[in-house]
């Protein structure tokens, strides 16, 4: 079966939100077939932090991108969501 590995960055809405409650929250709202990588939390600027997690993604869904990016917005204080890096395995 395919395999893709993604990179994602979240960006709160704020720079007094609890990144690590973001953090966590993440692996409750993926979809079958997708498991995390990494996660860590990085400086951005100004006090700003992201959160950025990477993916191994089952991808016989043609659909599962778009439900990752979904359930990553739907995160509480989760203001913005950016795919960084995608590639084949």
């Amino acid at each position: 079966m395919p395999q893709i590995v993604a990179g994602y960055d979240l960006f709160p809405t704020g720079t007094e939100v609890d990144m690590d409650a973001i953090a966590d929250a993440i692996s409750g709202i993926l979809p079958g077939g997708v498991s995390i990588t990494e996660c860590s939390i990085k400086p951005v600027a100004f006090g700003l932090m992201k959160v950025s997690v990477g993916f191994l993604i089952d991808d016989s869904d043609e659909s599962v991108g778009s439900k990752i990016e979904e359930g990553l917005r739907s995160i509480a204080n989760v203001e913005n969501v950016e795919c960084v890096s995608m590639t084949n395995l």
